[in-house]
C-alpha cells in the first residue's frame, strides 16, 4: 500500500471513530424522568412550537417597575412562593412567564448610573438624555429653562394621541414625578413639579403639573394642524402640585394644614374640570369605586397629597386608595372604549422609594402588587390585540448574599445548607440574605408598614448584632455598608418582558431607547 493510500485509510478510519464518538448517548431513565429535566424539556418543546406573533398591535401597555432590578425580581418571586407555602425559588412573577425577554442597558448620556427622568425619556421617546431632564434631548442644560425650546422630543403617548388613540398614565408615585411626567411633559428639571419648585429665572417655562392639564393645547401648539382630545386617564398621587397654597383649597382628606403648594393661585383641578366638563375628578377610594368605566370619557384621579401609599401601608390611608391593579383595570376599561385602540403607561413608583429607604419588605410588597397589576392587564385584554411590555427604569444596590439553604425565608437571616441556626460571619454575628451596598442602615421598626418612617431615625450603617431581631417584620430595614442619607440606584442592566403583537422584537441585550421603537412599530406610530 502506498503512502498516499495509507494516509487516506487513516483519514477514513479517524472519520469513522469521530462519527461514533459524536453519536448522542441515550439519556438514562432516571435522568429523563427527573422533574427538573422533564420540566425544562416541556418548556423547550412549548417554545419550539410557538408561531411568531403579529407585528401590529391595537393597544400597547408599558409597565414600569421603578427601581425593579433583577435582584428585586428574584427576591419578590421567592417571597411570593413562600407566602403561598412553597420554598419560593421555583416560582415566577406573572410577567416572568411572558414568551420574550431582553436585558436593557440603562445608562444616561451623562451618567453611568442613571435616574428615572433620563431613563423614562429614553423609553418613551427613543432618545437617551441627561440625568434629571424630562422629554428633552441631551442638548438641554439642566435647570436652564431657555435651553428647552427646540430640544423637545415627541413621546409615544403624544404620537398615540396624534393618531387618535386613547391614552393613559397611571402611577403610585406623584403623577408629576419623573417617570409618569416623561410621557407628557418637557422640562429642563424633573423637580419643577409645580411653580413653587422653580427659580424665578425659570418662570418662562411651564411647570409639570400645568403641562399635564394643558397637554392638549400644548401638543396642538407644537404641531400646527394637529387635533387631539387629550389624555383620557391620569391617576396617581401628587395633588399638592395642582392646588394653591391656601387652606381654603384643601381636599376632604388633606393631612397637611395647607395641602397645596402652588404660589400662583391656580387650582389646576378646577381648570381640568372646566376644560373637560364630561370628565370625572376623583380623590379617594369611594370616588374611584363609583366610576362607570363603560361611560366615563376621562378621569383625573389624585389620591394623595404626595405619593400614594406603599402597598403594605395602603389600608392606613385616610380616605382609602385603589391598588395599582385596580387602577390598571379601570384604566383599560375606560381606554378600550375607543375602537382605534390605546396606549397606557403604568408605573409602580414606590418600589424605588422603599429601596431608597433601605426597606426590602416594602419594596418586595410593592413588586408583588405590581405583578398583580400586570396580571390584571393580561386578564382584561385580548392577547391578539395588545402588546404588554414590562420593564424597570433602573436597579438598586440591593443584594442577595450568603449561602442560605433552599426555602430559607428571603427576609430572614442566612441559615446554611444542612443547618438549623443562623450562620455567623467572621465577626461572630448573624447576617441577612438581603442587604444594601449603601444607605441609612439597619433599623428595627417592628410592624411599621411605612417605609419612609426610617428617615426620622439616625443613620445606622455598618454591621449590627441581629441575634435578637426579627428581620422578617415589615419595619425591618436591612444593613448597609456605606452610610448615606438615602440608598442609591445601581447601574447594571434590567429586564424587559413582552407578550402580544410585536413582542418578538424583545430579544438580546438592548439599549433602553429601543423600547420606544418597539412601541412605535407595533402601533404604527412611526413614519417609514
Amino acid at each position: 500500500m502506498t503512502t498516499k493510500m495509507k494516509l487516506l485509510a487513516a483519514v477514513i478510519a479517524a472519520s469513522a471513530v469521530s462519527s461514533v464518538a459524536q453519536a448522542a448517548p441515550a439519556v438514562p431513565a432516571h435522568q429523563a424522568e427527573n422533574a427538573w429535566f422533564s420540566d425544562a424539556e416541556s418548556s423547550v418543546m412549548t417554545k419550539s412550537s410557538m408561531d411568531l406573533p403579529s407585528a401590529n398591535a391595537k393597544n400597547v401597555i408599558l409597565f414600569v417597575g421603578d427601581g425593579m432590578g433583577i435582584s428585586t425580581l428574584t427576591a419578590a418571586r421567592i417571597l411570593k412562593g413562600q407566602k403561598e407555602g412553597q420554598d419560593g425559588e421555583e416560582g415566577y412573577l406573572s410577567f416572568e412567564s411572558f414568551p420574550y425577554s431582553a436585558l436593557v442597558k440603562t445608562y444616561n448620556v451623562d451618567a453611568q448610573t442613571p435616574d428615572s427622568a433620563g431613563t423614562m425619556t429614553a423609553m418613551v421617546s427613543g432618545v437617551k438624555t441627561d440625568v434629571g431632564t424630562i422629554g428633552v434631548d441631551e442638548d438641554v442644560i439642566r435647570s436652564d429653562c431657555y435651553s428647552v425650546a427646540g430640544n423637545e422630543v415627541v413621546t409615544a403617548l403624544e404620537l398615540a394621541e396624534i393618531k387618535g388613540l386613547s391614552t393613559g398614565v397611571v402611577s403610585t408615585a406623584r403623577i408629576t414625578h419623573a417617570t409618569p411626567a416623561a410621557t407628557y411633559a418637557h422640562s429642563a428639571d424633573r423637580n419643577w413639579e409645580d411653580n413653587s419648585d422653580m427659580p424665578s429665572a425659570a418662570f418662562a417655562c411651564e411647570d409639570i403639573a400645568s403641562q399635564l392639564v394643558n397637554f392638549e393645547d400644548n401638543l396642538e401648539e407644537r404641531y400646527p394642524g394637529v387635533d387631539v382630545d387629550g389624555i383620557e386617564v391620569a391617576m396617581g398621587g401628587g395633588r399638592r402640585h395642582f392646588l394653591p397654597k391656601d387652606a381654603a383649597f384643601n381636599s376632604a382628606d388633606a393631612v397637611s394644614s395647607t395641602e397645596g403648594d402652588r404660589t400662583d393661585g391656580r387650582d389646576l383641578t378646577s381648570e381640568w374640570q372646566e376644560a373637560y366638563p364630561n370628565g370625572t375628578y376623583v380623590i379617594d377610594q369611594s370616588g374611584f369605586d363609583a366610576l362607570d368605566t363603560e361611560s366615563t370619557e376621562r378621569v383625573l384621579g389624585l389620591f394623595n397629597e404626595s405619593h400614594m401609599q406603599y402597598e403594605a401601608d395602603r389600608e392606613n390611608d385616610v380616605a382609602g386608595e385603589p391598588s395599582i391593579a385596580e387602577m390598571t383595570e379601570a384604566a383599560i376599561n375606560i381606554l378600550d372604549n375607543n375602537d382605534k385602540g390605546f396606549f397606557l403607561m403604568v408605573e409602580s413608583g414606590r418600589i424605588d422609594h422603599a429601596h431608597h429607604a433601605g426597606n426590602a419588605a416594602g419594596a418586595l410588597e410593592d413588586t408583588l402588587a405590581f405583578a398583580d397589576a400586570v396580571q390584571a392587564a393580561v386578564d382584561s385584554t385580548d392577547p391578539e390585540e395588545t402588546l404588554i411590555l414590562v420593564t424597570a427604569d433602573h436597579s438598586h444596590v440591593f443584594t442577595i448574599a450568603g449561602y442560605p439553604k433552599r426555602g430559607n425565608p428571603i427576609l430572614g437571616k442566612v441559615v446554611p445548607v444542612g443547618g438549623e441556626s443562623p450562620a455567623l460571619a467572621s465577626d461572630g454575628l448573624p447576617y441577612t440574605t438581603l442587604g444594601y451596598t449603601n444607605g441609612r442602615g439597619m433599623m428595627d421598626l417592628g410592624q411599621e408598614t411605612d417605609s419612609d418612617a426610617g428617615y426620622s431615625e439616625a443613620i445606622n450603617a455598618g454591621r449590627q448584632d441581629l441575634s435578637a431581631i426579627d428581620t422578617a417584620t415589615p419595619g425591618y430595614h436591612q444593613e448597609a455598608l456605606v452610610p448615606m442619607s438615602s440608598e442609591t440606584h445601581a447601574g447594571e442592566d434590567i429586564t424587559l418582558h413582552a407578550t402580544g403583537p410585536g413582542s418578538h422584537l424583545v430579544q438580546g441585550v438592548v439599549e433602553q431607547n429601543l423600547v420606544f421603537q418597539i412601541i412605535g412599530r407595533s402601533l404604527n406610530l412611526l413614519a417609514d
